[in-house]
């Protein structure tokens, strides 16, 4: 699914990260920064050892959740990886919506400090953490479309999501917005 705000595109796909040929791909990390499972594992083994080695030297107190920070792609296809610290879902009472919202809004930022004119978001939060892929959903791609219609960067925003049910959920929140 394909969505046009202002001269920006947010695009929907079903499929792995890894192979995404963006100027960055979104992490979804953990504070320590040590890879997982996952996407972080997936994205850790697709771009090699040199990821891990960077992220422990710039980062030695990892990365809080609600944030994100930059390392080089290793051997993605991308310039970039944006390590993207998403909440642990506590039913929603623990302020999980605002920390999603500051995950996604920080790797927007990072993306046009660093001149990105793609980038490639997972689902960040829905798999191990346990946030719901509809609320998810809502609060991605609220703060994406907020975002590029006000800074009309970068040009493509592509979710990429593993499994069809996060797919349905995101193009059913996606499909609402353009309407």
């Amino acid at each position: 699914m394909l969505a046009q705000f202002g001269i920006c595109w947010v695009e929907l796909v079903q499929g792995d990260i890894t192979h995404q040929k963006t100027d960055a791909i979104v992490n979804a990390a953990n504070e320590q920064l040590v890879g997982g499972g996952g996407v972080d594992g997936a994205i850790h083994r697709a771009a090699g050892p040199s990821l891990m080695l960077e992220t422990k030297k710039q980062y030695p107190d990892g990365c809080p959740t609600g944030s994100a920070v930059v390392t080089a792609a290793g051997n993605l296809n991308a310039r970039y990886v944006f390590h993207a610290v998403g909440p642990v879902w506590r039913g929603g009472i623990r302020k999980e919506a605002n920390l999603l919202e500051s995950a996604y809004q920080r790797c927007l930022e990072l993306a046009v400090v660093n001149d990105c004119q793609s980038i490639a978001f997972p689902a960040i939060s829905t798999g191990v953490y346990g946030y719901p892929s509809d609320l998810a959903a809502d609060v991605s791609l609220s703060t994406v479309r907020d975002f590029v219609v006000t800074k009309q960067r970068p040009e493509l925003v592509r979710f990429v999501l593993f499994d069809a049910g996060t797919l349905g959920a995101f193009s059913r929140v996606l499909e609402s917005m353009t309407v």
